[in-house]
């Protein structure tokens, strides 16, 4: 009998457990969010851009399969993106649709707290997502867009290819933008 190879990552690389999922498919259908873009939505990833020196904004949604960015600001593509669009990695371009283990906002929904990676190079747990290969990303801030039913929803992010000095104000203002945003779908929710 050979030995089996030894494989010191696969704890770390690992998109978490999300129980929540098939309640929050639930809650964003009753929301009419997640299978479309919403243009309020892609113009909120267009102020996030705009408010925080990114080249990438994204209003994400999550469920057990897939992020779907119902809101996106790209550089290259300032309009929004088709459903299913893929992405352009020559381009380093981003499509609406991506994989839950590709990115960063699969760990933020299932902690329910915002994300700093000033550089992700340097969090081994972090450093080995697809993300950063495909699209050359170094650095994100995210944080959980969580509604009045206590649900995490999905998130608020900005990712640059370059690494970032977020710093706490990069923390606080992604935190009130998720809140603004939360605010933003009560009010499509009627209340």
């Amino acid at each position: 009998m050979s030995p089996t190879p030894y494989d010191p990552t696969p704890h770390l690389l690992l998109t978490p457990d999300d129980n929540d999922a098939p309640h929050r498919v639930v809650r964003l259908r009753e929301l009419g969010i997640g299978e479309a873009p919403v243009p309020e939505f892609d113009d909120f990833a267009r102020k996030l851009a705009r408010v925080t020196g990114a080249p990438y904004a994204m209003v994400n949604f999550i469920d057990e399969h897939r992020q779907y960015f119902a809101g996106l600001y790209t550089p290259a593509v300032d309009q929004a993106v088709e459903l299913g669009r893929p992405a352009d990695p020559e381009a380093g371009g981003v499509g609406r649709v991506m994989a839950r283990d590709h990115g960063y906002c699969p760990h933020v929904v299932v902690r329910r707290k915002a994300l700093v990676l000033e550089d992700v190079c340097d969090y081994p747990r972090f450093a080995g997502n697809p993300v950063v290969d495909e699209i050359g990303i170094r650095s994100y801030l995210g944080a959980p867009l969580i509604d009045r039913s206590g649900m995490a929803l999905g998130t608020v992010c900005v990712v640059d290819q370059e690494p970032r000095p977020w710093g706490r104000q990069g923390l606080e203002t992604i935190k009130s933008m998720a809140a603004e945003l939360v605010d933003q779908i009560h009010r499509r929710d009627g209340v």
